[in-house]
């Protein structure tokens, strides 16, 4: 099988009045779309209309919803391998229908008592476990196994729904049930998509509210609480357990899942989302706070894209969204950007003035893939989460002068939009620029407010040259913006010569100007891996 099933997890509904609301959609919310971007040219919210992200997959990939009447009843009522022969299928895990209030006739109650419930449903959601969903995914899984007869799944959740799948992963099927030992979750599950998932928690600036919430977190969010977290997240814990001082509810343990099979998106847009932005803070998607919304794990795949945590600007009804996902999970090239060779220890305090300051050196980037309408990552000081170049060469994995930029997926060349036959082509925008801070202010003296110290774009084609075949060891054509003659469309590929192999991937050396701030012997490296596996043909998944 080409294409593995895809399981939907949603994200937090509330108390029971939001689960209800919930289980009223037949697909949980993962075929929502939206009709709005943000403003045009004269600050107006102009139509654009993104069919959401079931729509496209079925468009884009060929997949297909088996719902007959339920998909959970649909499936035990067929032979185990009968859909073993049909298209590769979507599932949606509908964990919250057994805590709905709609599909039971309501309870005769006296009028008290009744006033009493109705204020309990907007209050309160009895009905939910975190446990039990995992250990209903797990089983669920299980089920679209045997019957599609696929090797794995991928799974696609949301927010809370990201939780759920880690307590599957992490605990559940790890822990024998009945005295038999369960499937470990990394052989039931290829490759693991977050959108705006707290994988470490939901964190306000009022020390006040992590305590309530930790202890009495209204209709089952004490779940979000860091500490709570560790009980369904870690084999043999309980809940309430006390975790250890060094736990971090950030880190999937690399025997448990392959973090490189991982990918978070993280929404850095709080303005859109509810009045939960106040107590969170800006650095935040409007619920969860941009670093909590990854993984620590080195090789974990990250972007961040302006939208907001749901809603009518939300992560998952976003094109952003559906074209990382797209990419992660059927993109043949998979490129790991570094800056390599940097030194920029002597660049930050180089003038008397700066003699006393704290100078930090930072930068901004912008990712975008041809022939999409979307910026796939920013990394932006205006949007709180730039490239910290300072602290990340001062960590342990910096110190060999290399600093992580950002993951790149790419599609077969010729099967997407915009696509050249044998190449695919993205830009990679880079802008660096220094922050003065003297007794632990912003010092502004002599700061051009938007201009960087450099700023540069590059562009690369990964691929085979024009009539060559599209297997083998792919080409990397690159070039900066700056050193490109004429229209970047009409260069094709962006150079004439490709890049030479040296080492483990490919380097391009950084522009005069950016060696002159970031060290002389300052590079672009990428790392290339074809995803396809030998002898199968372009165009389909790799396994």
């Amino acid at each position: 099988m080409d294409k593995l099933p895809i399981v939907y997890v949603r994200g937090y509904a509330g108390p029971t009045t939001g689960i209800d609301t919930a289980a009223d959609d037949p697909f949980y919310g993962f075929n929502s779309g939206g009709t709005h971007v943000r403003v045009d040219g004269d600050g107006d919210p102009e139509f654009y209309q993104f069919e959401g992200p079931m729509l496209r997959l079925m468009l884009d990939e060929g997949y297909q919803l088996l719902v007959r009447g339920g998909q959970d009843a649909y499936l035990q009522s067929i032979p185990d391998g009968s859909l073993s022969n049909v298209q590769p299928s979507i599932w949606v895990y509908r964990f919250y229908d057994t805590a709905a209030d709609t599909f039971t006739a309501p309870a005769k109650r006296p009028f008290l008592d009744g006033l009493l419930h109705r204020v309990e449903a907007k209050v309160s959601a009895p009905g939910f476990d975190v446990e039990g969903a995992a250990t209903g995914l797990y089983d669920f899984i299980k089920e679209i196994l045997a019957k599609t007869g696929a090797p794995k799944v991928d799974l696609v959740a949301h927010s809370m729904g990201g939780l759920i799948a880690r307590c599957m992963l992490q605990k559940i099927s790890q822990t024998p049930a009945d005295g038999q030992p369960r499937t470990p979750g990394a052989e039931l599950v290829d490759r693991f998509f977050t959108y705006a998932t707290p994988h470490g928690g939901i964190v306000f600036t009022a020390g006040a509210l992590n305590q309530l919430e930790q202890v009495i977190g209204p209709a089952g969010s004490e779940i979000f609480s860091p500490p709570n977290m560790y009980g369904y997240l870690t084999k043999g814990a309980h809940w309430g357990d006390e975790p250890p001082q060094d736990w971090d509810p950030r880190v999937i343990p690399p025997e448990i899942f392959d973090p490189d099979r991982i990918f978070c998106l993280v929404g850095t847009d709080p303005q859109d989302y509810g009045l939960s932005r106040v107590v969170v803070g800006p650095q935040s998607d409007g619920l969860v706070r941009i670093q909590d919304a990854q993984l620590t794990n080195p090789d974990t795949h990250r972007a961040y894209v302006y939208r907001s945590h749901s809603g009518r600007y939300g992560i998952v009804n976003s094109e952003e969204g559906y074209q990382n996902l797209r990419r992660f999970l059927f993109g043949r090239f998979q490129l790991a950007i570094r800056l390599g060779g940097l030194d920029i220890a002597s660049t930050g305090a180089d003038t008397a003035e700066d003699a006393d300051a704290d100078a930090k050196w930072q930068a901004d980037l912008r990712m975008s893939v041809r022939g999409l309408p979307v910026v796939m990552d920013e990394h932006l000081a205006a949007h709180y989460c730039p490239i910290e170049l300072t602290a990340e060469l001062a960590a342990p994995a910096g110190q060999d002068g290399l600093v992580p930029v950002t993951s790149v997926f790419l599609l077969t060349p010729g099967s997407g939009p915009g696509a050249v036959a044998n190449r695919c082509r993205f830009a990679l925008q880079l802008r660096v620029f220094r922050v003065l801070q003297k007794n632990g202010f912003f010092d502004f003296s002599r700061h051009l407010e938007q201009i960087a110290d450099w700023d540069d774009t590059l562009i690369a084609d990964i691929g085979y040259p024009d009539d060559a075949p599209t297997t083998g060891e792919p080409q990397v054509w690159a070039a900066w913006n700056s050193a490109v003659s004429g229209v970047l469309a009409k260069n094709d590929p962006i150079q004439d010569k490709p890049l030479e192999l040296a080492g483990i991937g490919y380097e391009i050396q950084l522009p005069e100007m950016a060696r002159a701030i970031l060290g002389g012997g300052s590079t672009l490296c990428f790392a290339v891996t074809d995803r396809l596996p030998a002898g199968v043909a372009p165009g389909n998944r790799s396994a």
